[in-house]
């Protein structure tokens, strides 16, 4: 979803459904940008607000300014890795993988209606182009970590065992005090798997470290900056 900076404020129409109501009334946003990445990736407001009507229960009438920096922050990792992912033509989604993650995101919401109508509240149709943008580049940011770690990413037998012992065992018995705990080979590959996300998630953030420590980030929205 990359964007041409031309201009510094944008001018949408977004279709906006008060809470308790029925009707939706149509009114003007004006759309702003809120920061731009390495001097050519754009997020604007309606980026953000877009970001948080992909997330059940986030309020999205006032939203609340934690909210916005969070979307900021996911929004700005998206674009880091993004950049990174388009240097790989392997890593293009196809259309079967946009509709797969679609169904994804949508099975989050009940009632599934749900989805979109907050989709409708912050200007995307269900069969907008935007929508399928922002989509396209959650998959494409997917393949390229599944790629660029898990497929390199290796547990050894000695790892699983003492994750077994030293966190599964202690973490059981916690949670089911007295209850028989499961002997090692009955949840060795559930235990792989976790290791394995987990060196995912450790791998990915020190990527996203060094990534943005390289990364030329400019927030334009004084009340978004971290800290502020």
């Amino acid at each position: 979803m990359k964007r041409v900076l031309l201009s510094f404020l944008l001018v949408v129409a977004a279709t906006v459904a008060a809470p308790g109501q029925t009707p939706a009334r149509t009114v003007e946003v004006v759309d702003r940008m809120v920061a731009v990445v390495n001097g050519r990736e754009l997020i604007t407001y309606s980026d953000l607000l877009w970001q948080l009507a992909l997330q059940p229960g986030v309020p999205l009438d006032n939203p609340r300014q934690e909210d916005l920096r969070r979307a900021l922050d996911l929004l700005v990792d998206q674009r880091l890795i993004a950049q990174e992912a388009g240097k790989l033509p392997s890593v293009a989604p196809t259309e079967n993988e946009i509709n797969d993650e679609l169904k994804r995101l949508i099975a989050f919401f009940d009632p599934q209606s749900e989805f979109y109508k907050r989709l409708g509240r912050v200007g995307l149709g269900e069969d907008s182009t935007q929508l399928r943008e922002i989509v396209q580049e959650r998959v494409r940011i997917r393949k390229y970590l599944d790629f660029r770690f898990r497929s390199f990413t290796v547990v050894t037998p000695q790892e699983v065992e003492a994750y077994y012992r030293d966190v599964y065992v202690p973490r059981r018995r916690r949670q089911s005090p007295g209850q028989v705990i499961p002997e090692l080979k009955t949840v060795f590959e559930e235990l792989k798997k976790e290791l394995i996300e987990n060196k995912v998630d450790s791998d990915t953030d020190d990527f996203l470290e060094e990534a943005r420590a390289a990364a030329q980030i400019t927030i334009l929205d004084e009340t978004l900056r971290s800290g502020d």
